[in-house]
């Protein structure tokens, strides 16, 4: 990983960092704007709606109407897999490199073990 001068973070991480941000905001201001036009919600009410369907809270109201629902039922899949999805992306090559060098430790001391029990 290439980094930058003066910078701990390596570019990669901040590249995913940023598509992870977009990705959520994205998803956050489509469903603020159905919740809008759709359900007649103030952008602070959508927004509130919004992060509580999307971080599996659960708002604590429900559509009135039977797009409205329809159109929250899609966008809980959809912003919820959204917020996994940008975790994953951020984090998924740190997890990784902690289970390469997990693994590589383990097949050493397997290695120690046949030396020292034949």
């Amino acid at each position: 990983m290439k980094r930058r001068r003066g910078s701990r973070v390596p570019r990669s991480v901040l590249r995913r960092g940023l598509y992870s941000v977009l990705g959520i905001l994205v998803v956050v201001v489509i469903t603020m704007v159905g919740l809008h036009y759709i359900e007649g919600y103030s952008y602070l009410n959508a927004f509130y709606f919004t992060a509580m369907l999307a971080t599996g809270e659960g708002p604590n109201t429900a559509p009135v109407t039977a797009a409205g629902k329809v159109f929250v039922g899609v966008m809980a899949f959809v912003s919820v897999g959204t917020v996994i999805g940008a975790l994953l992306f951020i984090f998924g090559p740190l997890f990784s490199q902690l289970a390469k060098e997990g693994l590589e430790i383990v097949e050493e001391v397997e290695e120690r073990r046949k030396k020292e029990n034949p």
